[in-house]
C-alpha cells in the first residue's frame, strides 16, 4: 500500500533563479562547428530560470529500493536479496518477473499523477536504471520498464506535468548504494571505460528518443549521485562524463543543432562551490542545472542534532544554494531527523539513531518517530511543519514523495 507520509524521505526540485542568456558550446561527445556556436538554443520545455520547479520523485517504481518497498524484499523470504541485482539473481526468473510486473502495474498509476498535479506540482523526477536498455554483459536484471516510462510520459502529457528522466543506476554502480541497482562496498562504474561507454550510449538513446517530446521530457539527469566522496578518480570520471552528457543531451541530432532538453548534473556529494567555473554560461554552456540532495541524517553527528540544530542546518544549506555557481535544484531532501525508516541504510542494517547501525552510538528510540503519521504527537507534527517551512522558505521549494509499502 502506498501512502503520503510526512516522515518519509521527501524529494524535491527547486529553481528560483535569474534569467540568464547563454550561448552553446560543444562537449566532446558531439563535436560542433565553431561557426555555429552563436546559434541560440530553442525554448526549453519549461521556463527554467523564471518559474520554480515544484516536483516529486516517483521513487521505488522502475528502480527498486528496499526502504521504499520493504514488502517486496521481505516477501522473497531470502535475506540475501538486498537490491534489484540480487532480486533477479536469487529468485526463479518467472517468480521475480511476475512480482516486478505486478509492482510496475500498481505502484504508480494515472491517479497518482493526477493527485500530484492537483497538489500544484509541475514536475516529476523518474528514476530508472541502465538495465532497462542494456543487460548485454549478462546482468541478472529484468527488463520491461520502458513501456511504463512511456506510459508515464503519456499521462504527464495529458495532465500537463513535466518530467526529468533520471538515470539512477549505471553499469558497475556509480556509488555502491542499493538504489543504484547493485549494492557494493566500492563502486566500479568509473573504473571501466566499458561501463562509461555503455552509460553514454544509453544517454544518447534517451536524448534522441525524447528530444522531440520536450512538452513533457524537459530534462535528463545522466547519473544519480556519483560517489565523489571516494576521491579524485571518481570525480575526474564524473566531470568528463558531465561534458560527454552535455554533448549527448544538448546536441542529440549528431550535428550542431541544439535540442531543448536540459542536462541535470549531480553535485557528486561535493560542496556546491566545488563546481565554481564548471560549465559556466560565460563560456557558452547553456541548459545545465546542478542537482544537490540534502539529508541531515546519514552520520552520527547529524542524527545527534537537536530539532533546532536541524532547522539551523537547513537554513544554512539554503544560503549555499542561493550562492551556487549554476542554476540549482534540490532533487532529494527530507524532513526526517532520524535514519529510523526500515531498510533506509540497507536491508538488514539498523539505524544510527538507535545505535543498531554498525559503529553508531545510541541517541534515542526509533519507536515514536516511525510508522503511521496518525501516531505522531502534536509536538512532533509541529516540528515537522517547522522543519518543512525552514526548507521551503526563501529561494527554494520542496515537495513530498510517495512513501513505502
Amino acid at each position: 500500500m502506498k501512502m503520503w507520509n510526512t516522515h518519509s524521505l521527501f524529494t524535491a526540485a527547486v529553481a528560483a533563479l535569474g534569467i540568464l542568456s547563454f550561448t552553446p558550446l560543444h562537449a566532446s561527445a558531439a563535436p560542433i562547428e565553431a561557426a555555429n556556436l552563436t546559434k541560440r538554443a530553442p525554448t526549453w520545455g519549461f521556463p527554467y530560470g523564471s518559474t520554480k520547479i515544484r516536483g516529486v520523485n516517483l521513487g521505488g517504481w522502475l528502480v527498486l529500493e528496499p526502504w521504499i518497498t520493504p514488502s517486496l524484499f521481505d516477501g522473497t523470504g531470502n535475506s540475501a536479496i538486498i537490491d534489484e541485482w540480487t532480486f533477479g539473481q536469487y529468485q526463479d526468473y518467472n517468480t521475480a518477473h511476475g512480482k516486478l510486473v505486478n509492482h510496475w502495474n500498481t505502484w504508480i498509476t494515472y491517479n497518482d499523477l493526477a493527485a500530484i498535479k492537483a497538489a500544484g506540482l509541475n514536475h516529476v523526477r523518474m528514476p530508472i536504471g541502465y538495465w532497462a536498455w542494456d543487460i548485454s554483459r549478462g546482468e541478472p536484471y529484468h527488463q520491461g520498464q520502458l513501456p511504463y516510462l512511456n506510459q508515464a510520459i503519456s499521462w504527464c502529457r495529458t495532465l500537463g506535468l513535466k518530467m526529468i528522466i533520471d538515470l539512477h543506476g549505471a553499469p558497475g554502480s556509480q556509488n555502491g548504494f542499493d538504489n543504484s541497482g547493485q549494492k557494493k562496498s566500492y563502486p566500479l562504474w568509473h573504473t571501466s571505460s566499458d561501463n562509461i561507454a555503455r552509460t553514454n550510449a544509453i544517454i544518447k538513446t534517451l536524448a534522441s528518443t525524447y528530444s522531440s517530446q520536450t512538452d513533457v521530457v524537459a530534462g535528463i539527469a545522466p547519473l544519480n549521485e556519483p560517489a565523489g566522496f571516494f576521491g579524485s578518480d571518481v570525480l575526474a570520471a564524473t566531470r568528463q562524463y558531465w561534458y560527454d552528457s552535455y554533448g549527448n543531451i544538448r546536441y542529440p541530432y549528431g550535428n550542431s543543432q541544439q535540442g531543448a532538453v536540459v542536462e541535470f548534473i549531480a553535485d557528486a556529494f561535493q560542496p556546491l562551490s566545488y563546481w565554481n567555473n564548471f560549465m559556466p554560461w560565460q563560456s557558452g554552456f547553456e541548459g545545465v542545472i546542478l542537482d544537490t540532495h540534502y539529508y541531515g541524517i546519514f552520520s552520527p553527528a547529524e542524527v545527534s542534532r537537536s530539532w533546532d540544530q536541524q532547522v539551523q542546518a537547513a537554513c544554512a544549506r539554503g544560503n549555499d544554494i542561493v550562492s551556487s555557481p549554476l542554476w540549482t535544484v534540490v532533487g532529494e531532501w527530507t524532513t526526517a531527523f532520524t535514519d529510523c525508516a526500515k531498510y533506509l541504510n540497507g536491508r538488514g542494517n539498523g539505524a544510527r539513531y538507535d545505535g543498531t547501525f554498525p559503529g553508531s552510538t545510541y541517541v534515542g528510540s526509533c519507536a515514536q518517530w516511525t510508522g503511521s503519521g496518525a501516531s505522531f504527537s502534536a509536538t512532533y507534527k509541529a516540528f515537522l511543519r517547522r522543519f518543512w517551512e525552514a526548507q521551503v522558505t526563501g529561494k527554494h521549494l520542496y515537495f513530498p514523495s510517495p512513501s513505502y509499502a
